[in-house]
């Protein structure tokens, strides 16, 4: 297919992540229609692992230098020139000096052909986790006013509005989608052992904002009232300090360090209760997976999950504290039946909004700079 688009994926990081896993869901439904090239800023490429292996993908290296701003944007653009993509993808802040490069031509060497830019804003660092830093906000509401800005939150979509200033001509709104046929269906195995105690887990990365740290308190708050097992699936720099936690609060082998799954169903088939502990979020793909699986879900009141979640789901989306989040735990652990319930409404409101076909459609235009 020689006409194929190039398109080029800038990524502050290729690990596996919920971007990330949605990105590969993406390549992999649409096939050789395009040509990838992909920019982990920092080297990690883990969750190529979720590309299939007969796609056009490249991974080329370009040096990044931190505190380099005018270096890296002269070194960005030339990488544009030299490459010349059709269209250039940036995501999320780590990118934003590619962001430059692509629309701030006074600032480095000529660019000559500039590709359809398109940048999608995910969410953010623990950094601007209670607050926007106004510096960010204003190179936002600079660099990104002339690109196409995908946004897969209705709360992110406020933000670019009423805080970059960004024309809403230029705002797609995007949510997430799930496969439900595929969490739905047969699930591989999970690689521990069911001892028979309902399971309480999650799947996520093991960084700062997704803090681990308060799962950990509030499901020993909670399983005061019945014997369960915590299970966290993920990895990262933080799991020696978690596992110092568990020690800590007396839980020993009632906590699972289950590590990383190239494929979550194997951890949500064991599941009772999905909880999401996080400082900062958005539109998470984990809590669509686990409402694709039917699972009831408990979480901390973060970016768009109220809107997400169905009504019998609110009153266990609670505020970013452990004997809240602890009780709304406990809540699903002392009754069957809720879970029951609120996992079942969970996957009729996937099935009603969150489709993957819905996602991969709108996505298309906006690879095929149609958007």
């Amino acid at each position: 297919m020689p006409d194929r688009p190039t398109l080029l994926h800038i990524f502050p990081t290729f690990a596996f992540g919920g971007v990330q896993v949605r990105f590969a869901a993406l390549a992999n439904h649409f096939g050789d229609r395009y040509r990838h090239r992909i920019v982990a800023l920092d080297g990690d490429i883990a969750c190529a692992d979720r590309l299939d292996p007969g796609l056009d993908v490249e991974f080329p290296r370009i040096e990044m230098r931190k505190n380099d701003t005018r270096g890296n944007v002269t070194r960005f653009r030339a990488a544009l020139a030299a490459w010349r993509p059709d269209v250039l993808i940036t995501s999320n802040w780590g990118s934003i000096e590619w962001d430059m490069a692509r629309a701030l031509p006074s600032l480095a060497v000529g660019v000559g052909r500039r590709p359809v830019h398109v940048h999608v804003e995910d969410g953010f660092g623990p950094e601007e986790r209670d607050r926007l830093l106004p510096r960010r906000s204003w190179t936002r509401r600079l660099v990104l006013r002339r690109c196409i800005t995908v946004l897969p939150s209705r709360l992110l979509w406020d933000i670019a509005t009423t805080q970059w200033h960004l024309p809403e001509r230029r705002l797609r709104y995007i949510p997430n989608g799930v496969d439900l046929a595929r969490f739905a269906g047969e699930r591989p195995a999970a690689p521990w052992v069911d001892d028979g105690r309902p399971e309480v887990g999650t799947v996520a990365a093991v960084r700062p904002e997704k803090n681990l740290q308060r799962l950990i308190r509030a499901f020993a708050i909670a399983r005061a009232n019945v014997p369960a097992r915590l299970v966290i699936v993920g990895d990262g720099a933080q799991r020696a300090g978690l596992e110092a936690l568990v020690g800590e609060l007396g839980l020993g082998a009632d906590v699972v360090f289950a590590g990383h799954l190239s494929d979550p169903r194997a951890a949500l088939r064991n599941f009772d209760v999905f909880v999401l502990s996080s400082d900062t979020e958005q539109m998470p793909m984990s809590v669509l997976e686990a409402m694709a699986c039917a699972l009831p879900v408990a979480s901390t009141d973060v970016g768009d999950v109220r809107a997400v979640l169905p009504a019998e789901g609110a009153p266990l989306i609670v505020p970013r504290d452990d004997a809240a989040l602890g009780g709304a735990i406990a809540s699903l652990l002392d009754d069957p039946g809720l879970r029951e319930r609120v996992g079942a409404a969970n996957r009729a409101r996937a099935e009603a909004a969150f489709t993957q076909e819905g996602m991969f459609a709108a996505w298309q235009k906006v690879w095929d700079g149609t958007a």
